[in-house]
């Protein structure tokens, strides 16, 4: 069956992710390579960007979800793979049976994945992970013996295998907050910890660095760096500029309509912008529903006609309005709502801004009506 062609894509650059990767590389040598794939890859599709992100020198992917890792491993992935949120009913013994590396926090999470390893018939490789601060996953100071023991208790009958240590932070992308070093200090305690119960040893992974710890803090590389928003062309601390990343998605659209109104046309829901004068107006056939968020309404720009324009009226579930003034502007003219701004288009991080929110979720709201297309 053939299809027609759509009214909106998104664009994804995958020798950006190898350009973005050989930087954050240059940021950490010495430090193996984990690409965070997690949420179809930030909104840019999981297996092309997992595929890119390998061929771009990361030797080990990253997922929130087992399910995420078993869909690469469908795909024919065969790149180490760590899953590090497992709430009850997660496919535990799939994950073992397919070589999925596997974080545990509490000594219960140890003991699911040891029993899963067993019904599998094979060892599983855990990561245990320890919570330096930021109360989120991951084993207090106090917990911390505890899983330690439980894992070397289940190491002891084969069916666990200690391969990781590890922790996340909570403020690395504010420059100088007192919880980084704080954290930092924390997790050498708890690898100091592990390494005496017998846990540790040169073979056992340590890392912490997400991707503005990646960029910013050479002391939180240690074994490992887990780049994610980065890896995709976007600054995890924008403050301090771009680092020279290349971003990978171009959002673009084709103008569904045009049509000239008289000045005073209220447009959209709500008439929360009327004409000032006749004017030109365009359909842009992307709406909420395909990530463009309702707070966009009056405030975010694209560029049409080789000119930032304002959004204008309300964001509908299905398309926004844009007024062109006089400029010409016809059907199936191309309008980019955000790019790596060579054209003069905006970037995701002026989205991010004007809506008050970081790139992260511009990018990964993107909805599944808007087809993926490779480079």
């Amino acid at each position: 069956m053939s299809f027609p062609m759509t009214p909106a894509e998104a664009r994804v650059d995958l020798s950006a992710i190898r350009e973005n990767l050989a930087l954050l590389g240059s940021h950490a040598p010495g430090a193996e390579m984990m690409a965070v794939v997690k949420a179809d890859a930030y909104g840019h599709g999981l297996v092309p960007a997992a595929r890119g992100c390998l061929s771009g020198g990361a030797g080990r992917l990253g997922t929130a979800y087992v399910r995420e890792a078993l869909q690469l491993r469908a795909a024919g992935i065969t790149a180490p793979i760590l899953s590090w949120i497992l709430p009850p009913g997660e496919p535990l013994q799939q994950a073992v049976e397919h070589d999925i590396e596997l974080s545990a926090g509490s000594a219960a999470v140890v003991d699911a994945i040891a029993d899963a390893a067993a019904l599998a018939g094979r060892t599983a490789r855990v990561h245990l992970k320890a919570d330096t601060g930021m109360s989120r996953g991951g084993a207090t100071p106090d917990e911390w013996p505890d899983l330690l023991d439980r894992a070397l208790r289940r190491r002891a009958e084969g069916t666990v295998e200690i391969v990781g240590l590890w922790s996340h932070f909570a403020c690395a992308d504010i420059p100088g907050d007192p919880s980084i070093v704080a954290q930092l200090m924390a997790f050498d305690e708890a690898l100091a910890v592990a390494e005496k119960a017998g846990a540790g040893g040169s073979h056992v992974i340590r890392h912490i660095a997400n991707s503005a710890a990646t960029l910013t803090l050479p002391q939180a590389r240690y074994d490992m760096v887990r780049p994610g928003i980065a890896t995709f062309g976007l600054s995890p601390v924008p403050e301090l500029g771009d680092f020279g990343l290349r971003p990978v998605m171009t959002l673009v659209a084709r103008v569904a309509l045009v049509k000239r109104v008289p000045a005073g046309s209220g447009v959209s829901y709500g008439h929360l912008y009327v004409t000032d004068r006749e004017t030109t107006l365009g359909l842009v056939p992307l709406g909420y529903a395909d990530g463009i968020s309702r707070r966009a309404t009056n405030l975010a720009e694209v560029l049409a006609g080789a000119r930032r324009r304002r959004i204008a009226g309300r964001v509908c579930m299905d398309q926004f309005m844009i007024d062109v003034g006089d400029d010409r502007l016809t059907e199936g003219d191309e309008v980019i709502l955000f790019g790596d701004g060579s054209r003069g288009e905006p970037t995701a991080q002026e989205w991010a801004d004007s809506l008050g929110t970081i790139t992260h979720e511009i990018v990964t709201g993107i909805g599944s009506r808007v087809p993926r297309v490779y480079r």
